[in-house]
């Protein structure tokens, strides 16, 4: 036993990827040296990943694995053996092929085991496997680990030497490989990759190593010996944690309560470009910070990789910091070379700021017309129209509810009609990043007032997982007929998610439309708005068609595509299965959920209270009792077809039936009571009283009696019962 370092130098990795790269490289080879016995469940791995080497340290890996037992199965008796015992010509064929002596027949078939298999009766051969040797099974383990890379786009080269054609015969990776390093203790493994010969040597920084070539003493001294003579941190976990470090040590320095901005991607990135990390402290004119500081803040990081400070209150300041490569005496250089190259960037956003706000969003309406936003659902002008008559349809469903609602009316008309008019803008042209954002500030701009601006900005509100909702309820409103749009199109058009692949963000639009129903409790119904959504869309469609030209066929063809498809009943189903998921991760059971979900309730926003009444319900003694009832119940009503919820007092002829009812007609007008308040668990609580009464009627009654009246009167008292239990969850779905 002794510990393994194997490492690939290469030239500059895709930052992004890297991460990635390094824990894939690391795992696969483990696991391959794993399986071969080569390495054990005790081996620990340490993955290393820098811009330009892939490395995994493996601990206890053997020279030798261990002979393994085998035994393997031939065939049948029959079929190996002729009558008389002797083995027929495919048993001898079978051994030959394992290698073993058949020299003596009727020894090596003595040698074999016979044992059932199944009705059957079968031979097995036992055998002992020579373990793998580490040269052979650390060659297999590697050319494993480099096939199994998750490379976001493979590059071809070609090699100089160690091949059949000089020049010519090319290697697929994610960048040329230089260098292979493969060390068993301080011992060379004689391994092969991509062209090259594993040694013990390596290269450190281009710039900084103390010496060109690093020499390696053994597998242990590899992240040691690199950052010594190599001016490399080997690990990608300790030189983020050093980046997070130098980072908040010169935001304290530079003093103020500044801080570096929390972006976990930019510091992966990061990272993930750099060998030895040296945080360094910039500027730029304070004139700049007159831009929006969302601007400043994404062409600073996404085109410079640089870590804006933002102040206590979260404002930008005009300092940000470097995460350079190099650690010169005099660092002078480094800063003024950086403070020159992110001046033109800040000078390019404040021009297109000030360009912008010299036409008004309104200005700009026409010109939406003429942005194609899906070849089968027009343009951008269109989707206009389409989200301004689903937001106005979601503030009349829900001045059904709240009257006051309908002064909603006039700021989503002016917040839908101008919502998309910055995609339209130099900004947003140059970073689509900031739509919705841009608006905001060019509403303000043209003294709209913070309600509209909010909306504009907040409408494409919640953007990811986590994210906060929408600020005040214009922009609810025009958030979620956005996303309604959106899905209901995508869905109508056959446009719908596809395993991993989700060009149109539907998952993250249907959770949206879900948290915005649910977090803000919408006294509307989601079948409302979906019903109400496709026929918005289907008139629109109608409109295009009307209008004639070439934009007509396609707006013919996706109307067709809509009255063909059941829209409303795949994306009902599309948005309870992602509100099932997003509660599961929150904690409920699958159990809790599936009983809640099977009613599909319609309003959202008691989900939470349905699933508490619903784990409330389950931790009483009558429960189990009662869920199992329920599925007899549902079973019984499934065979039975359409069963009218009515019940004759003069039909119930047995004293458990009677009982039963009486027990009904006491306890559901409080249960209903509780339940039209909102009070579920109350509710679940005071019909668990008819345990008793139910366990009595399957004891002492015969639902389907030969007399017609009194089969129908009785499965008519179990829809009763069953209508009055299921109103909160589906409690059949509680049986075990």
């Amino acid at each position: 036993m002794n510990n393994l370092l194997v490492e690939l130098f290469v030239e500059e990795l895709p930052p992004k990827a890297l991460k990635k790269l390094g824990e894939a490289f690391a795992t696969v080879l483990a696991d391959q040296l794993k399986a071969q016995g080569l390495a054990s469940a005790a081996s620990v791995v340490t993955p290393y990943a820098s811009p330009r080497r892939l490395a995994a340290h493996i601990t206890q890996v053997a020279l030798k694995a261990a002979d393994k037992a085998v035994q393997q199965k031939l065939m049948p008796v029959s079929v190996g053996l002729d009558a008389a015992g002797q083995a027929t010509p495919a048993l001898l064929k079978k051994l030959t092929a394992l290698g073993a002596d058949v020299s003596n027949p009727a020894q090596a078939v003595a040698a074999l085991k016979r044992a059932p298999d199944g009705k059957a009766e079968a031979l097995y051969y036992d055998s002992l496997v020579t373990g793998a040797t580490l040269d052979t099974g650390l060659q297999k383990a590697l050319d494993e680990a480099i096939a199994k890379l998750p490379i976001p786009k493979v590059m071809s080269y070609q090699l100089e030497s160690d091949c059949e054609l000089p020049g010519w015969s090319s290697v697929h990776f994610v960048r040329p490989a230089h260098g292979l390093v493969a060390l068993h203790g301080s011992t060379v493994v004689p391994v092969k990759a991509l062209g090259l010969k594993a040694g013990n040597s390596t290269r450190g920084h281009r710039f900084e190593a103390k010496k060109d070539v690093v020499v390696l003493q053994d597998a242990d001294s590899y992240a040691t010996t690199l950052r010594e003579d190599g001016a490399v941190i080997a690990s990608f976990a300790e030189r983020r944690a050093e980046i997070e470090r130098q980072l908040a040590a010169a935001a304290a320095k530079v003093g103020g309560g500044v801080r570096p901005i929390d972006d976990e991607a930019l510091l992966d990135e990061v990272t993930a470009l750099v060998e030895r990390p040296n945080v360094l402290t910039c500027a730029f004119e304070k004139e700049f910070l007159a831009v929006p500081q969302e601007c400043l803040i994404l062409t600073m990081k996404a085109n410079q990789k640089y870590f804006p400070l933002l102040d206590a209150a979260g404002k930008l300041t005009n300092q940000f910091l470097v995460v350079s490569n190099i650690s010169p005496a005099d660092a002078s250089a480094v800063i003024g070379g950086n403070e020159r190259v992110v001046r033109p960037r800040l000078a390019d956003a404040k021009f297109f700021f000030d360009q912008d706000r010299k036409k008004t969003l309104e200005s700009r309406v026409e010109g939406l017309g003429k942005v194609v936003y899906h070849n089968k659902l027009g343009t951008q002008g269109e989707r206009q129209h389409r989200v301004s008559a689903i937001a106005q349809q979601i503030v009349q469903l829900w001045a059904k509810a709240e009257p006051q609602r309908m002064q909603l009316m006039n700021a989503v008309l002016t917040a839908t009609q101008l919502a998309k008019t910055d995609l339209l803008t130099d900004m947003v042209g140059e970073f689509p990043e900031l739509q919705g954002i841009m608006g905001g500030y060019y509403a303000r701009h043209d003294g709209l007032g913070e309600e509209i601006a909010n909306a504009i900005e907040d409408h494409y509100k919640p953007r990811f997982a986590g994210d906060e909702l929408p600020r005040n309820t214009v922009g609810l409103v025009v958030a979620l007929a956005d996303k309604l749009e959106t899905l209901v199109g995508m869905f109508g058009i056959g446009n719908l998610p596809t395993g991993d692949k989700d060009p149109f963000a539907l998952r993250r639009h249907a959770l949206g439309v879900i948290r915005m129903l649910g977090e803000k409790n919408l006294p509307l119904s989601l079948a409302d708005l979906i019903s109400g959504t496709i026929e918005s869309i289907k008139e629109n469609l109608r409109i295009q068609v009307q209008a004639g030209g070439l934009p007509a066929l396609m707006a013919k063809e996706s109307l067709d595509s809509f009255e063909k498809r059941s829209v409303n009943e795949e994306l009902t189903s599309f948005i309870y299965d992602r509100l099932a998921g997003s509660l599961r991760e929150q904690g409920y059971s699958a159990q809790e959920v599936d009983a809640v979900l099977a009613l599909q309730p319609q309003r959202l926003g008691d989900v939470a209270q349905r699933l508490a009444a619903v784990r409330a319900f389950a931790a009483l003694p009558e429960a189990a009792a009662l869920a199992a009832a329920n599925k007899r119940i549902s079973n019984i009503l499934k065979k039975a077809g359409d069963v009218d919820a009515h019940v004759s007092e003069v039909l119930l002829k047995e004293t458990a039936e009677k009982q039963l009812y009486a027990a009904l007609k006491d306890v559901m007008p409080q249960a209903n009571q509780q339940f039209e308040a909102g009070d579920y668990t109350a509710s679940l609580r005071t019909l668990a009283a008819l345990r008793a009464p139910v366990d009595a009627f399957f004891d002492g009654v015969m639902v389907n009696a030969e007399e017609m009246d009194l089969r129908l009167n009785r499965q008519g008292l179990l829809k009763t019962l069953h209508d009055a239990m299921n109103r909160v969850a589906d409690l059949s779905r509680l049986a075990s």
